[in-house]
Order: structure tokens, then C-alpha cells, then sequence
């Protein structure tokens, strides 16, 4: 008899820690489904963001932004250090994970809300969906692995406790009160540092720099998917086609140099201590969020150029030339300044950086800004060589 492809899945298991030494440890099937339904959020906060800066609202688009993106990155993050110690991959796992993506899909549909009105109803219960389930699974955690329980119940607690006070600031205060907001990303970042004091969690280096490495092709992809869309509607209008192809050509080369950047450098060689994952983790928040503002700079971009935006050419270029030197300082110091380069290695970022934003009063910033990060790629790879010696 044929056995069904669904006899693989098991019922349950007991959710005994990974060996973080495990060979071959890559990312699950449903680990790339998750980020999938993550797009959605991440999509929506770029478009609104995008609209923000063009409507002429800058500084509030980047608060809402700022706020709608941590709930989004916090929510993926703490599912892919837990995946990377947990994944049962049986059944109550699955449709956890589950109520997670629904979560992720109620956060995506309330991020215009939140951006434009400072509503974040929507996007709270969303995110509070899916706190809980990762609730359930710390609790699963820390009833079968003896070891590693205290930690498990410190999660547990401090994600069911702060999830409590999300809805009281709900109900009780001010949606746009930014103090009680602070406070509560505060306690939620410390929340990890509290529980893995108990006992350590045994994540995955390699399994964690490949998740945070997908993710960061998701949000480069955005851009690339936001740049397409605004270069397809400007030429369907025919309004200066040759400055949209321009800022084409400008954006796939940067975002191109980026994606070199990222995965130049060798990050589960780094993962090796508690502080570094630390700091890479709640690092790659700038990471995320200034990749994803690229995509919306592009798009700023292409209205002015065909006269859908009120901003000035000097604003639409620093929408563009902004995210990308922050994203150049923020991968530099993620990963550079912790591979001990030389100090040509450890100059050319910074240089670069400030090149980029110098663009920003050219007449052609996007186009600019690509030139500039592919030679910082070009003249990395260049020094690279010289110290290493031909292979």
C-alpha cells in the first residue's frame, strides 16, 4: 500500500530543544511560508509610507512608520529565534503558527490606519494575536524540556503580561500617547534578556543568519516590486520617460549593491556568544526598516519626476538617498566592525554613506546613489583582494 504524503506530519511531539550544532540545519518549508504572509505588512507599511512622504507629511509618516514596523519585526523575530530552538514541525505547532500569520495579515490590514490617522486598534489586536499564540508555544516549551523551563515560563509570562498591557493602552489611553508606547517596546526587548538569564535557548547560527538573510531578500524584494509598480504606472502615463527610466535604472543598481553588501559578510561565524546574538537580532531593525524605505524613496522619487507629488526635487532625492546611507551605516556596523577589517575595509562604508547623502543634491540622486554603492562594492571587492591576495 501507498503510503499518504500526510503520514510524515505528525500529531504531536514533545518540543525538546535542537541541538545548536545541527547539521544541515536550514529553513523549514513553513519558515518560508510565514515570511511569505509577512510580505503583506511589510508592502502595506512601505505603500502608506511612501504616500505619507509624498502628500508632504514626512515626519509623520517616519513616526508611524517607525512604530508599525517594530510590531512587525519584533512579531517575526521572536517566532524565528523560537523556530530556530523549538521547530516540532507536528500539528499544534503548524496551526500556531497559523493564528501567528492570521495575526500578521490583521496587522498588515489595519497599517493604513495607523500611518494616516494614528490609529493602531487594528494593528494592536493583531499583534496581540500573535504574542499569544507564541505564548502557547513557550508554554509547550516549557512543559517538555526540563532544562530549559524557568526560561521558557520567564517568556511565557513577560509576552502574556505585556500583551495585557498593549490592550489596556488600547483602552485606557491615548492611542498616539508615544510615552506608553516607549515603555512597552522597553519592556518587550527586555523581556529576552530576562528569560535567557535562566537558562540559554539553544538557537542555530547558521539557521539564524539564513532566516534573517530571506528576510532581508523579502524587503529588498518590496523595493524592487515597489520601484517596478511606480516605473510601470509613470510609463503608462508617458509623463518624462526618460527621467523615470533614469530612476530605474539608478534604483535596481542600488538595490542590486545592497543585496552585495548584505551577503558579503559571513555572519554565523559571528553568532557565537549571547551578546552577539543579542545585538544582531535587535540590530537588524534598522536593517529591516530602512531597506523596506528604499523601495517607498524609489516611488517618492518617480511621483515628483511625473508630477504626483508636492515635494521638491531636493526632498524627493533625501527620500531616497536617506534609507540608503542609513542601510550602508547600519550593515557596516552590524557585521564590519565585528570582522575586524582593515582600516581601508573599515573606511569605505562611512565615506560611501556620506557620498550617497552628498547625491542627494544632484540632479539625478537615484542614479547618484546607485553609481555611489556600487563602487563602495567595486572597491571593497578590490581591497578585499589586495589583503587577501589573488585566489
Amino acid at each position: 500500500m501507498t503510503q499518504s504524503p500526510f503520514a510524515s506530519s505528525a500529531w504531536y511531539r514533545p518540543m525538546i530543544a535542537r541541538h545548536a550544532g545541527e547539521e544541515h540545519r536550514t529553513a523549514t518549508a513553513l519558515e518560508l511560508f510565514f515570511d511569505l504572509c509577512f510580505v503583506a505588512a511589510v508592502a502595506q507599511a512601505a505603500a502608506t509610507f511612501e504616500h505619507e512622504v509624498a502628500a508632504g507629511r514626512a515626519g509623520h509618516g517616519l513616526l508611524g512608520y517607525a512604530l508599525v514596523f517594530f510590531a512587525i519585526w519584533w512579531a517575526w523575530m521572536n517566532f524565528t529565534w523560537f523556530a530556530s530552538a523549538y521547530d516540532t514541525d507536528d500539528v499544534p505547532y503548524r496551526l500556531l503558527t497559523l493564528v501567528q500569520i492570521t495575526g500578521a495579515l490583521v496587522m498588515a490590514a489595519g497599517v493604513n490606519e495607523a500611518l494616516e490617522h494614528g490609529d493602531f486598534t487594528i494593528i494592536t489586536w493583531g499583534y496581540v494575536v500573535m504574542r499569544l499564540a507564541m505564548v502557547s508555544q513557550w508554554l509547550r516549551a516549557a512543559h517538555s524540556d526540563g532544562q530549559r523551563r524557568r526560561s521558557a515560563l520567564r517568556y511565557a509570562l513577560g509576552i502574556f503580561l505585556l500583551q495585557i498591557g498593549w490592550l489596556a493602552r488600547l483602552i485606557v489611553l491615548d492611542d498616539g500617547d508615544l510615552a506608553s508606547f516607549a515603555v512597552l517596546v522597553l519592556l518587550e526587548l527586555a523581556v529576552p534578556v530576562w528569560a535567557e538569564g535562566a537558562a540559554r535557548t539553544t538557537w542555530h547560527p547558521h539557521h539564524i543568519a539564513e532566516r534573517y538573510g530571506l528576510f532581508t531578500l523579502i524587503v529588498l524584494g518590496e523595493s524592487v516590486t515597489a520601484a517596478t509598480l511606480a516605473v510601470r504606472t509613470a510609463l503608462d502615463t508617458g509623463t518624462d520617460p526618460q527621467g523615470v527610466l533614469t530612476i530605474g535604472i539608478g534604483g535596481v543598481i542600488t538595490v542590486f549593491a545592497l543585496w552585495w553588501l548584505y551577503f558579503a559578510q559571513d555572519a554565523p561565524r559571528r553568532l557565537t556568544t549571547f551578546s552577539t546574538a543579542m545585538l544582531w537580532g535587535y540590530g537588524h531593525y534598522p536593517v529591516f526598516a530602512t531597506a523596506a524605505a528604499v523601495g517607498a524613496g524609489l516611488a517618492v522619487n518617480v511621483a515628483r519626476v511625473t508630477g504626483h507629488s508636492t515635494l521638491t526635487d531636493l526632498q524627493a532625492s533625501a527620500s531616497y538617498t536617506v534609507p540608503v546611507a542609513a542601510f550602508i551605516m547600519c550593515v557596516w556596523l552590524l557585521h564590519g566592525r565585528s570582522a575586524r577589517l582593515s582600516v581601508a575595509a573599515n573606511v569605505l562604508p562611512p565615506v560611501a554613506a556620506l557620498a550617497v547623502l552628498a547625491g542627494t543634491f544632484t540632479p539625478a540622486a537615484v542614479l547618484c546613489t546607485g553609481i555611489v554603492a556600487s563602487l563602495l562594492v567595486g572597491t571593497s571587492l578590490a581591497v578585499a583582494r589586495r589583503e587577501t591576495g589573488p585566489l
